[in-house]
């Protein structure tokens, strides 16, 4: 069916700015774009639907490229605990931090999972998404790791979604491998990633570079794997320090290097080179109480795009709202607006290798997209939470109003 979406202003977001379309109409068929532009140059089409959207600003549906969705448990006790003066090394110590999030996702069933990760996501569908990645890595074993990115695919099926599922086994070190980091890094190379990536689970595969959790040499064991399994790849780099990561995962066109915030401008160059996006998450600077920015001048010097998004984990992000992080994104890193919209939008969608179909407005893309009541684009960034009104569009079909 042939649908005429109009009475509407358009922010395209194409070549990852507004581009700006006053009076406009959409044409959607077959889950697509068939036609977009001014109204007064709409074409003749045999239009089955006619959709009045009220004066509305249309976005592209907005796209969350880094969330660790799925898990089990909760850390809201460590936060208070935190607060109180306890430091990281002794809730560690107690057995809290990521390892108390594996031993609660590995008890959980996929069932458990799915419900709780279910309440998680559709927090985030309010916000308008309408494409996410989720991240395993919080079972840390074949039969865990399986669970959680069989969750992820369960979730797109669900919900009015699309979720891109990342096997981020290489995210920290199961207790069973206590001082074997290498011996862990040779299991998930031989046995975990091909047999995930056979079934069928895996989109990309992550991994965490930090003194805390993987070195670059054994970085580059999981990307040479990837690579050979066609899998394509991203890296949580550069958030505590400065190992250059990033340009590790340039010189393997990873999809994206994130968090970043003591990347180099030798890593910016190198990101630019490859076309690898730079994923900012703020909520995690914010939730940490962070200091040290990302190097945003040195991102826009060399041209590196720049997406952002939520980090939603149970440990150091639990944000429930993207709109939030793009207001973040804009009190805390200086972004712009139309930058902000852009790194969860165009940006966002290549950081998920989804550029060509997803993330902008424009004739032949998937008609997946938002029609807010708000007076201007920027007041995405500007509102501090709320359900701002609005209506989803995901391939073609409204899924809210």
């Amino acid at each position: 069916m042939r649908t005429l979406w109009q009475h509407c202003h358009v922010a395209s977001m194409a070549q990852g700015s507004y581009a700006i379309i006053e009076d406009a109409a959409i044409v959607t068929r077959a889950g697509l774009i068939e036609w977009i532009g001014p109204r007064g140059e709409l074409p003749e089409f045999a239009v089955q639907r006619t959709v009045d959207l009220d004066g509305a600003w249309v976005t592209p549906g907005l796209i969350d490229c880094h969330t660790h969705a799925v898990f089990g448990g909760n850390r809201s006790g460590e936060f208070e605990q935190r607060l109180q003066g306890v430091s990281y090394a002794e809730i560690a110590a107690q057995g809290g931090g990521i390892a108390s999030t594996v031993r609660a996702t590995r008890a959980a069933s996929e069932d458990e999972l799915l419900a709780s990760a279910r309440q998680r996501v559709e927090a985030l569908l309010r916000d308008g998404v309408t494409t996410l990645e989720i991240k395993s890595g919080y079972g840390l074993d074949l039969a865990n790791e399986r669970k959680m990115l069989r969750v992820a695919r369960r979730l797109g099926e669900v919900l009015p979604v699309t979720v891109r599922s990342t096997c981020l086994a290489a995210h920290a070190l199961p207790p069973e491998y206590a001082g074997r980091a290498d011996d862990y890094i040779g299991h998930i190379c031989d046995a975990l990633l091909p047999a995930l990536a056979a079934e069928g689970l895996v989109d990309a595969v992550d991994a965490f570079c930090e003194h805390l959790a993987f070195s670059p040499a054994q970085v580059e064991r999981v990307f040479i794997k990837a690579q050979e399994l066609g899998l394509p790849v991203k890296l949580h780099a550069e958030q505590l320090s400065s190992l250059h990561g990033s340009s590790l995962a340039a010189r393997y066109q990873a999809l994206s290097a994130d968090h970043l915030e003591f990347m180099t401008e030798e890593d910016a160059i190198a990101m630019a080179a490859a076309g690898t996006v730079a994923v900012l998450l703020p909520g995690a600077f914010y939730f940490l109480r962070e200091t040290q920015l990302p190097p945003m001048d040195a991102l826009r010097r060399h041209g590196v795009k720049i997406a952002l998004a939520s980090d939603l984990n149970p440990g150091t992000s639990p944000g429930l709202s993207l709109r939030l992080m793009l207001n973040m994104g804009c009190t805390l890193f200086r972004m712009t607006p139309e930058e902000a919209l852009a790194g969860v939008t165009q940006h966002a969608a290549t950081a998920l290798g989804m550029g060509h179909s997803h993330g902008s407005l424009e004739a032949g893309k998937v008609a997946d997209f938002v029609a807010w009541q708000i007076a201007r684009p920027a007041d995405l960034a500007y509102w501090l939470g709320g359900d701002l009104p609005k209506r989803v569009v995901r391939s073609g079909r409204e899924i809210s109003h």
